[in-house]
Order: structure tokens, then sequence, then C-alpha cells
């Protein structure tokens, strides 16, 4: 009756219903999975971590944070934690980003950043790089040690999976490992225009940030 008065066919009608149904599906699913590795890391997990483990989903990062919110599932990391910054400014790095998180492609400004992830025995920690573009992780490093080594690998297989891409940013905050002469001169080698956020001035967390 009503896609009669609609002049709208049955099959599209059931076809929709039927996406709709799939859709809803495909959520409660989600949520569950979700809901059971957050559990798994008694509740340390963000959703840039979630993000990594669910890397076959291909969610967007606001996805899985819209998803974890309606659920009530928040970042919770025990004890007192300090991330290393640099301990002078950099002025010979400047901001080249400067909060312009709208870019037209893939491959055109990556944003790195380490998280720290209590397992129940120890602090491991997490390195993740972003593409801006798609607010998508890219790649990732994990290790016993926040030092340079592990933003070098998540750079590193960044590069190799993504086609070694030319006319690349790559902006952080100024972490002690961003700073690092090592890394630097990986940036180099790839000819990757490094940015840094100015010291106290956070590139906006709610949009990139980790956990």
């Amino acid at each position: 009756m009503v896609c009669s008065v609609l002049n709208v066919p049955r099959s599209s009608y059931y076809d929709f219903k039927q996406r709709v149904t799939s859709i809803k599906l495909e959520e409660v699913q989600l949520r569950s999975t979700i809901n059971e590795l957050f559990s798994l890391s008694r509740g340390a997990a963000g959703s840039r971590m979630l993000t990594v483990m669910l890397k076959e989903a291909d969610l967007p990062v606001g996805v899985l944070r819209r998803i974890m919110r309606d659920m009530g599932l928040f970042c919770k990391q025990p004890g007192l934690h300090s991330y290393k910054l640099a301990t002078a400014e950099r002025p010979d790095i400047p901001n080249k980003l400067n909060r312009e998180f709208q870019v037209n492609s893939a491959n055109q400004v990556w944003c790195g950043d380490i998280t720290y992830i209590w397992t129940g025995k120890k602090w491991s920690y997490l390195a993740v790089i972003i593409d801006l573009f798609a607010r998508r992780v890219v790649s990732w490093a994990m290790s016993d040690k926040p030092d340079t080594d592990l933003v070098i690998k998540a750079l590193d297989r960044a590069y190799e999976q993504r086609g070694k891409p030319s006319g690349l940013m790559f902006h952080s905050d100024q972490g002690s490992q961003y700073n690092a002469r090592r890394f630097q001169q990986r940036l180099w080698r790839y000819r990757i225009e490094q940015s840094m956020s100015r010291r106290g001035n956070c590139w906006d967390i709610d949009k990139i940030s980790l956990c």
C-alpha cells in the first residue's frame, strides 16, 4: 500500500529493509567485539588502541570513539606516568600544520603520537601514525620502552605500507622521541617534512590523540 502511494518499487523497499537490518546486525556484533577487547585490556585500551586491534574492520577512529562513548567505555590507565617532552623549545622545527586539520588527500599529512597501556603487570608503549585525511591508523609499533627505535619502527612500516609516498608532512608534539636526531634523519631520508606543535600548545587532542 505505502509503496503504491509513494510510487516506490517493492523490490527497492525490501532491499532497503534488508540493508538496514544488516547494518544493525553488524553494529551489534561490532559492539560485542569492542566490549570483549576492552575487557581483556582491563579498561586500558582507548579508541586508538582498539582501532589497531580491529584493523580488519577498517573503522574511522571517530566511529569507534562514538560507539565506545555510547557503551560507556572510557580508557582507564592506572598510576601516574610521564611522557618525556623536549627540555627546550625547538624553534627550528616550526608548526607547519598549524591546526589545519582538513587535508585534501591521503598521504598528505601523517600525525604521530605515543600512548602507554597497562597490561596488568607492566607498561607497554604504542606508537601510532594516523593519516589525517581519513583519520585512520596507517601504522603502529609496540615496545616495552618509549624510545626513538619505537617511533622509527612505526614510521618505517607506514612508509613501506603506503608505497613510499612523496610530498608528505609528519606532525607530532615535542616528545623527545620525535626530537631525536636519528628520527629526524629518517624523515630526511624519506624526504618527509617535519612539523611540531609548540610547547604547552598540544595539537588538538580531541581530534587526533590516542586515548
